[in-house]
């Protein structure tokens, strides 16, 4: 079956909020032209200044983000994400879609996805990828599938490297909007007694347990919900981490509270810097201390208390 292209025009000075909102829908990299700054690059890039005439003529106002999604891969949830986290960045944008012939797109992305080391103790193996030597770190082996979460974006690097020194054999974590699991995989990887992880995309919850599986997680320490976070869980956490988006952290950070244990930490991150006031007024007004601070390449990750304790 074909695939679907997705394709996002912007004005030429939002093309990396734009970008770095896009690769959050998939796994394997995103597609981008800008033609704004075509004579330069071409002179630095390839030392040429003659230029397809074709080319000189390209919109130097707007960039365009390609994305391809594979027909299993749900692209109306991809469409509503980017639009929404688009409009939240007051960008002026347009999307068209189309479908486009499969030429392997899910596996050609693989290519770019390595083995890192992520925080102090983890390293992170794509499971087509040959073993590696560790060290003394943990491994985890991951396969994304089509679900978000493959440690390679900024976003998850953030809440792993917080997350890490906050687990004992003791905590209890729990993971929302979970994707492919990889966080709450991860701390039990590192340690952690029991994980939960909820999302809404039935997909996304099959993949976090495979991954779960495929790293000798049994479900006596992991549990898997689809559905919400008010409506499906239960019990309370010492870590409850959400990498998503600014506006659904604020909307879920009010129940989330109800989630915590005395002395636990919220994590929150998937938020692009011109939304940080917004995150940090609104946990502010719910009750919540901000005590950490991480940013990594325009995006940040938060860590925070129940102003009471």
């Amino acid at each position: 079956m074909d695939w679907l292209e997705i394709k996002v025009t912007v004005p030429v000075d939002q093309i990396d909020t734009a970008g770095a909102i896009c690769s959050m829908t998939v796994p394997y990299g995103i597609y981008i032209e800008d033609y704004s700054d075509l004579e330069q690059a071409a002179l630095e890039i390839a030392h040429i200044d003659l230029i397809d005439e074709d080319l000189l003529r390209k919109d130097r106002s707007h960039a365009w983000v390609h994305i391809y999604i594979p027909p299993e891969g749900n692209p109306a949830e991809a469409v509503s994400f980017i639009k929404e986290r688009l409009d939240a960045e007051g960008i002026e944008y347009s999307v068209d879609t189309e479908n486009c012939k499969n030429e392997d797109w899910e596996n050609n992305w693989k290519k770019y996805f390595h083995p890192i080391k992520v925080g102090e103790r983890l390293l992170i193996r794509p499971v087509w990828e040959e073993p590696v030597d560790a060290g003394d770190r943990v491994v985890l082996d991951l396969e994304p599938g089509l679900a978000f979460g493959s440690g390679t974006h900024e976003t998850t690097r953030l809440c792993l490297t917080a997350m890490e020194p906050y687990i004992t054999p003791e905590t209890e974590v729990l993971d929302i909007g979970c994707g492919s699991g990889i966080l709450s995989v991860s701390a039990l990887l590192l340690g952690a007694k029991r994980a939960v992880g909820v999302d809404i995309d039935p997909h996304a919850v099959k993949t976090a347990r495979d991954n779960a599986q495929r790293n000798g997680i049994g479900e006596d320490r992991y549990t898997l919900i689809t559905g919400n976070l008010a409506d499906a869980v239960t019990g309370r956490y010492d870590i409850i981490v959400a990498n998503i988006v600014a506006d659904a952290i604020i909307a879920l950070a009010g129940d989330a509270k109800k989630f915590m244990k005395p002395g636990g930490v919220f994590i929150v991150s998937g938020i692009v810097d011109p939304r940080e006031t917004d995150v940090v007024t609104a946990l502010t007004g719910m009750g919540y201390d901000l005590f950490a601070r991480h940013y990594d390449n325009g995006w940040l990750c938060f860590e925070a208390k129940k102003q009471s304790e």
